[in-house]
C-alpha cells in the first residue's frame, strides 16, 4: 500500500530510469498492475502534447524504435486499452519477465503482495543477434 517503484532491465544489462507509482491496494494481479503501469505511462505520454517519442513497457503500432523509445511515425494518441492488450501479450509471449522484489511471477492472474517500498523489475528479453 502506497508507492511502488517500478524499474526496466534487458537481459543485455541496460537498466531504464525507475519511476514510481501510488497504489491503494495491499494485493493486485499481476494483469492489473501491468494495466495500470501502460495506462500511467499513456497518461505521461499524453501530457506532454509534443511528445513524439513514446516511452513504455511496450512498442505501440506504427512506431519506429529509438534510442530512448518508440518514435511515433504521425502524431496521434495512443489508446491505452490496445497498449495494454498489447503488454498482456508481450508478457504471455515471454516477451519480459515480471520480478516482485527478487521473485518471478509467471501467471498473469497471479495476486501479489505489495509491500512498503516495493519493487518491481520488468525485464526485457532481447532476442540474440546472430543466429
Amino acid at each position: 500500500m502506497g508507492m511502488v517503484t517500478f524499474v526496466d532491465e534487458t537481459t543485455s544489462g541496460g537498466r531504464a530510469a525507475s519511476f514510481g507509482l501510488e497504489i491503494a491496494e495491499e494485493r493486485l494481479t499481476v494483469r492489473e498492475l501491468i494495466r495500470r503501469r501502460v495506462f500511467q505511462e499513456v497518461a505521461e505520454f499524453h501530457a506532454h502534447s509534443a511528445a513524439q517519442v513514446f516511452q513504455g513497457l511496450v512498442q505501440p503500432e506504427d512506431t519506429e524504435r529509438v534510442l530512448n523509445g518508440y518514435a511515433l511515425r504521425t502524431p496521434r494518441r495512443i489508446d491505452p486499452q490496445t497498449q495494454t492488450a498489447r503488454a498482456l501479450a508481450a508478457f504471455a509471449g515471454n516477451g519480459f519477465l515480471v520480478l516482485v522484489g527478487d521473485r518471478q511471477v509467471t501467471d498473469v492472474d497471479e495476486e501479489i503482495e505489495l509491500a512498503l517500498g516495493v519493487e518491481v523489475t520488468f525485464l526485457k528479453l532481447v532476442p540474440l543477434v546472430g543466429g
